[in-house]
């Protein structure tokens, strides 16, 4: 039976989080990417041993969301897994232009995901429901101001997205991020942005961080949505293919070179596209639809694989790193 978090302390809820976190394989989050992340995907990643992910928007309608969410759920949950039930993560856009929002809660209401993320706006929006029903909270933040208004809010744990993440991304050093946001904030802290290899989360836990957001390198997994011909340009693409710019979304963030070129995008030019998150976002009308995003890590990608061997090979690098002796 759930638990309504609502009567909990702050200290209380990011102590749930924390253990939630640190009960996986790795201390580790697959990226909610948009126009990447599929449902086999967030299964197949939650199994394999991390927490496996969705962004609401990458169902085309809320009914095909609804159906989404059902299967994760069924196929996560107790009855399939001997008994065991498997924790996903829901990412919600909570901007103000995003025209789907209360839909979403509804369905956030009835599959009760673990975890729900929000970017690109104010947590506040779903901190009530998601607790009310035993869930907990993270906000996806930029700048240090953002996580402090995140925090001020009353989420449970921050995602600081710095320089290097693919799709939407920062700009700042992961080392001075941290330290700014830790000069105001004492829970739970995710990297997102430039994680790569086993070596990058044992880096991260040195650091402070208490786990990582793995993103481009699961881009090309099997069970990932993307074309092959996206899977391709991965295997050919290194770092300084990458560019950020917000032409494309308004946003900024982090797109293949080569994509952007094939879809007539100048990268270099100033103007910032405007940003709106209404309708469909899925649809061929929508300017990031066929451009392909990546982060500073694509140069690590070197073959194809599938989430639960991609898994196996961060985890062998993590172990392997814990080992050493300096």
């Amino acid at each position: 039976m759930s638990v309504n978090l609502n009567t909990l302390s702050r200290a209380e809820l990011q102590a749930q989080l924390l253990k939630l976190l640190q009960s996986q394989r790795l201390p580790a989050v697959a990226a909610p990417m948009f126009l990447v992340s599929s449902p086999e995907l967030t299964i197949a990643s939650s199994k394999a041993g991390i927490i496996g992910s969705i962004p609401a928007p990458n169902a085309r309608t809320v009914e095909q969301l609804d159906q989404w969410l059902a299967h994760i759920s069924a196929e996560l949950g107790p009855e399939k897994n001997q008994g065991k039930s498997y924790p996903w993560l829901l990412n919600m856009i909570v901007h103000s232009t995003y025209d789907r929002f209360d839909a979403e809660v509804e369905l956030v209401k009835r599959y009760k995901p673990a975890i729900v993320t929000t970017a690109l706006g104010s947590p506040k929006r779903v901190l009530s429901t998601v607790h009310e029903y035993g869930g907990l909270v993270m906000a996806d933040v930029i700048t240090p101001t953002m996580a402090r208004k995140a925090a001020d809010a009353g989420v449970d744990g921050l995602i600081l997205v710095c320089a290097g993440a693919g799709g939407h991304t920062g700009k700042y050093n992961p080392f001075s991020f941290l330290a700014e946001v830790r000069e105001f904030w004492d829970g739970p802290v995710g990297l997102a942005g430039g994680v790569s290899n086993g070596k990058d989360i044992h880096a991260a836990r040195v650091l402070g961080y208490d786990f990582v957001l793995i993103g481009t390198r699961l881009i090309p997994a099997k069970e990932s949505m993307v074309s092959d011909g996206y899977r391709q340009m991965l295997l050919e693409s290194k770092m300084e293919d990458v560019v950020a710019s917000k032409s494309v979304s308004g946003v900024m963030a982090n797109w293949l070179v080569p994509s952007l070129e094939k879809a007539g995008v100048d990268p270099s030019v100033a103007k910032a596209a405007e940003i709106d998150f209404s309708g469909n976002m899925a649809a061929d009308t929508k300017a990031w639809k066929h451009i392909w995003s990546a982060g500073h890590g694509v140069g690590q990608i070197k073959s194809l694989y599938t989430a639960a061997e991609l898994v196996d090979e961060l985890e062998a690098e993590y172990r392997s790193s814990l080992a050493r002796t300096f």
